[in-house]
């Protein structure tokens, strides 16, 4: 009977055992994207929800022209081009085009403004303005290519090389996802990138050498003018891009709500029913970020915490507190309470005088192992000093300082030299053997009889 008892407590205590052992519902399964790379990031936080080779090198096709827009915009914000700027196509602008190169139908002489050329390039994917454009801020489309470089490398980009302003193939042309990710962010600050990107059709108003013309999107995530099947309701531009080699390429961007996910999927290829999936990919991975993850609160700005105070009598502690309430975008169905980690940095003691604001350290929220947020700690309030505890520090710490040490240990030194010459040597020199001596003259005690 006994033993019945404890079989049982045993099995019902590993019957509950394994109920805390269930994998918990956050473990996020992968979604497997099919492509060569695919990069998916939070755009309000900038946090990677998913990465796929992201900084390997790929070869990026039109998704190139997205530098040539930032680098144009910046020249419109810098006031060396102006919007409603008239530029007139010349024959070197047009001379690299092949016979299936994705184009404007632009021709030698014709004019168009800035903001017109913009739209031919980024809706229809026009290789021929990338061109235009160079010759029209730095002369030349090598001169213009090694501003691409070298702003490239002053975004942080270290996988990028470009060749030319198109993305038409060239072994040397090439970029990451992460890259990639990066200059859409920096093109992304202009407002009239994303109005441009998201343009499911644009009409060109008539030119000297054309009637009006209207361009459709090559984005099936927001166009279904070219096929249908691919829309995406919540999908915003911004860029395709496809070759041989690369093969299908798409930087997108959704927004649900309050959520807004940048997504960068490169080298895809055609499903068994001819599909894109660098569109089907896209809508995928965006579900995915949509679905799993969501921005959860890990620090509110009136959490409190004590740091001891030295030099002061009026206190012996100060409140510190984050600088901000933060969030971070996590799975939906963590719990914040036992799976994050905060780690504290703070000094064992901060010394008076202390100001309201002063950053006192900081502390780093961590999930799973992985650092997601640092945020400063700051004092909540003044807290003013002792001036004979400062004093008395002072002293204390010039006292510690070696080369104070060495100086007192060799005065010490010298003074026990001194006394030791005082004491021992002087004498001897002043009455030794070597001193002059004196004869003592005898006392006249008269003469005796």
């Amino acid at each position: 009977m006994k033993i019945r008892r404890i079989l049982s407590v045993f099995l019902l205590a590993a019957l509950l055992s394994g109920l805390f052992c269930l994998p918990r519902a956050y473990a996020i399964s992968d979604p497997d994207i099919k492509a060569k790379a695919a990069l998916l990031v939070d755009g309000n936080t900038g946090m990677v929800l998913y990465d796929k080779n992201a900084h390997t090198q790929q070869y990026p096709a039109s998704i190139t022209k997205i530098m040539v827009m930032l680098l144009v915009l910046e020249a419109v914000d810098r006031g060396d081009l102006r919007l409603d700027q008239p530029i007139t196509a010349t024959a070197s602008a047009l001379a690299d085009l092949t016979e299936d190169s994705s184009t404007a139908d632009i021709v030698e002489g014709e004019t168009l403004t800035v903001e017109q050329l913009l739209y031919c390039m980024m809706v229809v994917s026009a290789n021929e303005v990338g061109n235009i454009f160079a010759e029209t801020i730095d002369g030349s489309s090598a001169a213009f290519v090694e501003r691409m470089n070298q702003r490239a490398q002053e975004l942080g980009c270290e996988n990028t090389h470009f060749v030319n302003t198109s993305g038409l193939h060239d072994p040397q042309h090439y970029t990451s996802a992460w890259d990639i990710y990066l200059i859409t962010k920096e093109a992304m600050k202009y407002p009239l990138f994303m109005t441009v990107c998201d343009s499911k059709s644009y009409t060109v108003p008539a030119t000297n050498k054309s009637e009006e013309r209207e361009l459709h999107s090559t984005n099936c995530l927001i166009s279904n003018w070219r096929v249908l099947g691919y829309i995406y309701d919540d999908a915003h531009g911004i860029k395709t891009g496809t070759t041989d080699e690369a093969g299908h390429c798409l930087v997108s961007s959704a927004v649900r709500g309050d959520r807004s996910l940048i997504s960068v999927v490169l080298g895809a290829t055609l499903d068994k029913d001819d599909r894109v999936m660098s569109f089907t990919e896209t809508s995928r991975l965006f579900d995915w970020g949509f679905d799993n993850f969501a921005p959860l609160t890990v620090l509110e700005e009136d959490k409190l915490y004590a740091v001891p105070v030295s030099l002061s009598k009026e206190t012996d502690t100060v409140m510190a507190h984050p600088k901000a309430t933060t969030q971070v975008v996590l799975p939906k169905d963590l719990d914040p309470e036992t799976d994050l980690t905060y780690t504290l940095d703070l000094p064992e003691s901060v010394e008076a005088p202390i100001t309201t604001g002063d950053v006192l350290g900081s502390v780093t929220v961590s999930y799973d192992g992985q650092d997601y947020v640092t945020v400063p700690l700051l004092a909540l309030s003044d807290v003013s000093s002792s001036s004979f505890l400062v004093g008395r520090n002072a002293v204390q710490t010039f006292l510690s300082r070696t080369i104070v040490k060495v100086a007192i240990a060799a005065l010490v030194v010298l003074i026990v030299l001194l006394l030791i010459w005082l004491k021992l040597i002087r004498p001897k020199r002043r009455y030794g053997r070597g001193g002059k001596r004196y004869r003592r003259t005898p006392t006249y005690r008269g003469r005796r009889r």
